[in-house]
């Protein structure tokens, strides 16, 4: 069983491997968008968008509702911002301490 944890956890954190991918869960924070919408505020092709979301649709980040012939994508589980959050927050600390690292070294 914890093995198989291990698995799925590591397949979950696949998501936030890519760039697009991170910045769709940022753009989805605050509400629901369809493909379309998706498409041209990430600036990205909808074939290419499409992969990304079935991608984090199947690993259960994303879930998606049709209306007549629009898909709409949203976040799954609102607790999954606080991971996001989180990692941008030690990465922003990581930042600072490589910048006053080089700061240091210069003065």
């Amino acid at each position: 069983m914890e093995d198989q944890l291990y698995i799925y956890h590591a397949e979950m954190c696949k998501v936030f491997s890519h760039p697009k991918r991170l910045e769709l869960i940022n753009v989805l924070r605050e509400k629901e968008m369809s493909v379309g919408e998706l498409s041209q505020v990430l600036g990205i092709a909808i074939g290419n968008l499409s992969q990304h979301l079935a991608m984090m649709r199947e690993r259960h980040i994303l879930v998606s509702r049709k209306e007549g012939n629009v898909v709409y994508y949203r976040i799954a589980n609102p607790r999954l911002l606080e991971a996001f959050d989180l990692l941008r927050e030690i990465m922003f600390e990581q930042i600072r301490q490589d910048a006053a690292l080089i700061q240091d070294r210069i003065n």
